[in-house]
């Protein structure tokens, strides 16, 4: 009994003495791409096992967790939308940062553009 109160002081101190870090200085640069239900090889859910939405507003990206949200930057056009991360990717050989849906995509580039350069921020 003595040794779980123990543990349960050595926790409880762990945990007060975490600092909260200001994600508002963390920024992630790089090229966005986006992807639909239309693609080759995209399942019916999500890498947190939603079910994939391509009008959502959500994005694939391997750094963060699930549900954190993040304002993507069109860095050419200034065009920013807010996304929620529910899945993983993008390819890791494609070198790009983040995949955002059709929708999200849309909001801050042309489709047929395929691809932008987007500055990803955590909110």
């Amino acid at each position: 009994m003595k040794r779980a109160a123990v543990i349960l002081i050595i926790i409880i101190a762990a945990v007060l003495s975490l600092k909260e870090v200001d994600s508002s200085n963390i920024s992630i640069k790089g090229i966005a791409s986006w992807y639909s239900q239309d693609d080759p090889g995209i399942l019916l859910t999500t890498a947190n096992m939603e079910i994939f939405d391509d009008t959502g507003m959500t994005c694939a990206i391997w750094e963060l967790p699930f549900n954190t949200l993040v304002k993507v930057t069109n860095v050419k056009n200034g065009r920013y939308v807010v996304v929620r991360v529910n899945d993983r990717g993008p390819a890791r050989r494609l070198n790009r940062v983040i995949d955002l849906t059709r929708t999200a995509f849309a909001r801050i580039a042309d489709l047929n553009q395929g691809l932008a350069e987007v500055s990803v921020e955590i909110l």
